[in-house]
């Protein structure tokens, strides 16, 4: 090799590989997206972040990461010409070549290690940008329909959503990029050293046959076959990893769960049942990582004998040749170095298979959310329009999602600053016609009128507090609260201990008790001031002193507000208008409150 010339050389090499690897590249992607299941389900998912329309960016990226993997396979090029170069050098005792080989080698390792330095820093770059779409995208959707709520009625059903947004839409894009950029590498290393281990080759008589170049037609040979076994034993791994995943999630969420409800838990003296819980849905865990661990030592352990032979390989065929004097040192080193790298080629798709079954199951997994979402962007919800100053049904009707009736054909007008109370058996459908009445409940037809958006607000059993700060839980769903706002109103409900805590950020679920939850509830009514309120027993840890209290509030600080309230105790019919029983079966009646 002429290295006065190499520079140039390298550059026109660089260039007419881009080019043509660029256009190839496209080619096959779009294949892959349109005839097969894997790459619809990629481009379902990521193929707006490479539109031209949305961002050239991306595509800038794609490109100049395929000009350093390029940039890569033509330094190994390099490095194996030193190679050669160096031990013939040793083999002559050339003094003068073996330092022009040293200092030859400082250039090329500076070079080398800039290239890594910068192909680093775009990958990283990529990776973070491509993460930040994706997860917006992701999160937008599953809030922007409701899905978080609503997809548990859609199929198909999906589970551990958090964990299908968190960590596999990071898998699914460093894996994509680790798979996409080494098929490159792979396609491209594999044509120029199978080129320069062409030029190394020599005759070979295989059972009675001459081959001509029977290396390369060798490591070919060997590689396919040793592929094909690994592909039969690695098969089942896909399914293995879909499954830890699975498993390790639903591990993940009953440890959550048991943060979530310790008190509870703690009171029940519940923990050798929640023992027996975990245990069970460890085992799962444990069995497949045993099922996993056998199937890939099989893998890994054929993989390195296979790779272990391929080390000798080529000095076995070579050195006959080297001791009879036709080749020199150097072109055996360089042909052990090249015979290495179209074995790693070849071998790309054998030792990336675990790598490939654990990517087409978080495709599987971010391709059932993606559905799931989508399934709930089109369930029938019940028609709820605005309506500024009354609460309107008309035949409504609410069903279990078995189809059994709980209210058939409600029509009711409450105008501003009415009260109705909802009362009924235990599991009648009270709760659930909130739902309907929030537009929520897919099992349900007829219409409703009512105040919609910031002048609504649900009141539930048990109050959603954001971690945050106090001021931040009190004014939601608003931003914020004013200061003199938050003051007062916390006074209102018996909250005045708090005041001096109000943007203090902790988790507050854990720090108030059920009953100072449900206060600091009310006092998001009376912050928030919305036209109607719906109160899904909001009172059930107080007394019924404070209750009073509490219904008090509401009705001298917000007069023409509309009240909906499901409660079991007498003492809240003095502070509503009318009463709806549900009696079973569909029927209901709806009478004044005496």
């Amino acid at each position: 090799m002429n290295w006065n010339q190499e520079l140039l050389n390298s550059a026109i090499w660089l260039g007419k590989t881009f080019a043509i690897t660029l256009v190839v590249f496209v080619l096959v992607m779009a294949a892959l997206a349109r005839w097969t299941v894997w790459g619809r389900q990629f481009w379902s998912l990521s193929g707006a972040y490479f539109s031209p329309k949305r961002s050239w960016r991306p595509l800038l990226g794609v490109a100049l990461l395929l000009l350093f993997t390029l940039f890569s396979v033509r330094m190994n090029v390099l490095f194996s010409y030193w190679y050669n170069d160096f031990y013939s050098a040793l083999q002559a005792l050339d003094q003068p070549k073996f330092w022009f080989s040293l200092n030859l080698f400082g250039i090329l390792a500076a070079i080398h290690v800039v290239r890594a330095l910068v192909t680093s820093y775009l990958r990283s770059a990529f990776t973070i940008h491509w993460r930040q779409w994706l997860n917006d995208r992701t999160v937008s959707e599953w809030l922007g329909g409701q899905s978080y709520y609503l997809g548990r009625f859609a199929e198909p059903s999906v589970d551990n959503p958090d964990q299908r947004i968190q960590q596999d839409v990071t898998s699914l894009i460093t894996t994509t990029l680790t798979l996409a950029l080494g098929l490159v590498s792979a396609v491209v290393s594999m044509y120029e050293f199978t080129g320069i281990l062409w030029n190394l080759s020599a005759s070979m008589t295989v059972f009675g046959t001459e081959v001509p170049r029977a290396m390369v037609f060798l490591v070919y040979v060997y590689v396919i076959a040793a592929s094909v076994f690994a592909f039969r034993i690695g098969r089942p791994l896909i399914e293995l990893n879909f499954l830890n995943e699975k498993f390790t999630a639903n591990y993940r969420y009953l440890l959550v769960r048991m943060r979530e409800y310790g008190e509870s838990i703690a009171l029940y003296r519940g923990e050798a049942v929640e023992r027996r819980g975990l245990l069970k849905s460890f085992t799962a865990v444990i069995g497949n990582a045993w099922d996993t661990l056998w199937r890939s030592l099989k893998l890994d352990g054929y993989n390195l004998v296979i790779s272990q032979i391929a080390v000798i390989f080529p000095f076995i065929i070579q050195a006959p040749r080297l001791f009879a004097g036709t080749i020199k040192l150097g072109d055996v080193m360089q042909t052990s170095q090249a015979f290495g790298q179209v074995e790693d080629a070849l071998s790309f798709f054998r030792s990336s298979y675990d790598s490939f079954a654990g990517y087409r199951a978080v495709l599987d997994r971010l391709s059932g959310f993606e559905q799931n979402v989508a399934a709930s962007a089109k369930l029938s919800l019940p028609v709820v329009k605005e309506n500024a100053s009354a609460l309107v049904t008309r035949d409504l009707t609410v069903n279990r999602p078995d189809g059994r009736a709980l209210l058939t054909d409600l029509n009711l007008t409450l105008a501003a600053g009415q009260a109705l109370l909802i009362r009924g058996p235990s599991g009648s459908g009270k709760t659930t016609l909130l739902r309907t009445l929030a537009g929520l409940w897919p099992f349900s037809t007829g219409e409703s009128e009512r105040p919609t958006g910031a002048a609504s607000l649900f009141l539930s059993q048990r109050p959603y507090l954001p971690v945050g700060s106090l001021r931040a839980a009190l004014a939601y769903p608003a931003d914020t609260v004013a200061d003199d706002v938050a003051r007062q109103v916390l006074t209102q409900v018996q909250l005045g201990q708090l005041i001096d805590q109000l943007d203090v950020v902790q988790d507050w679920s854990q720090v108030l008790s059920p009953g100072e939850q449900q206060r600091l509830a009310f006092g998001r009514a009376l912050a928030n001031r919305p036209a109607i309120i719906f109160l899904d027993e909001a009172t059930s840890a107080t007394d019924a002193g404070l209750e009073h209290a509490l219904y008090g509030l509401l009705r001298t600080h917000l007069p023409a507000a509309i009240l909906v309230s499901i409660g079991h105790r007498q003492t809240l019919a003095g502070f509503h208008d009318q009463a709806l029983t549900f009696t079973g079966e569909g029927r209901w009646v709806l009478e004044p409150v005496g």
